[in-house]
């Protein structure tokens, strides 16, 4: 099954391209230098002629090859709101994470993940545990993932208290003082103060002192005064 949708990503690589996208992803693994739109518009068209169950065999099959084009392709060929069944589409989006290894693919993995968790909110409590993970990419893809809950501008009672758990895990983060985790703490807070800034000031008057000066101001970007 892999073989022809490889075969259309390769149509069309670009070797110079490739090499400017390896030297700034750094991480080892091959490179076409296909462009995201390109990406995609060969995605869409997948989602349209394949089930469920065979675009799950094709995101597995485009992960497995570590292409990375090919992994960007497998995140978008199962990012999408509605899934019916999706049981499958979240156990291997799970199976993933461990494998993350640089921001790109994590984020487009990421964006997929949200559409499950967004799906079915009980799935967070699994994302819970991606936050003692020794894996610095699976602990960032915790906050990554979750994303959704800084956007919604009247939440109900239970996703209040899912974004007050969720700040939770961010503050647990700030004595880490990993570049990404505190670039992911300061994402998480910044969206969030579009839409809840009190909560943001708060957790700034707290944990503020604490984080990374780029982190602490990047958080408060939106904050007015």
């Amino acid at each position: 099954m892999l073989a022809p949708y490889l075969d259309q990503i390769k149509a069309h690589a670009d070797a110079e391209r490739a090499e400017q996208v390896a030297a700034y992803h750094k991480a080892e693994r091959p490179y076409l230098g296909v462009a995201v739109p390109v990406l995609n518009d060969l995605t869409k068209s997948w989602r349209k002629e394949l089930s469920v169950a065979e675009r799950v065999t094709l995101a597995d099959a485009l992960w497995q090859t570590n292409i990375h084009e090919a992994r960007v392709a497998a995140s978008k060929l199962l990012t999408q709101a509605r899934i019916r069944p999706d049981e499958d589409v979240w156990a291997l989006l799970q199976s993933w994470v461990p494998d993350f290894d640089a921001w790109a693919i994590a984020d487009h993995a990421c964006t997929a993940i949200q559409k499950r968790l967004s799906a079915d909110p009980a799935r967070l409590d699994q994302v819970e545990t991606w936050t003692g993970s020794d894996h610095m990419w699976t602990r960032r893809a915790a906050l990554v993932s979750t994303l959704p809950w800084t956007k919604q501008n009247h939440p109900k009672p239970e996703d209040l208290a899912r974004r007050d758990c969720i700040l939770g895990w961010a503050a647990g983060y700030v004595p880490d003082r990993n570049w990404f985790i505190q670039k992911s703490i300061a994402w998480w807070l910044r969206e969030l103060s579009k839409h809840d800034p009190n909560r943001v000031v708060a957790f700034l008057e707290t944990h503020g002192d604490a984080m990374k000066p780029f982190a602490r101001r990047e958080a408060g970007k939106y904050l007015k005064g």
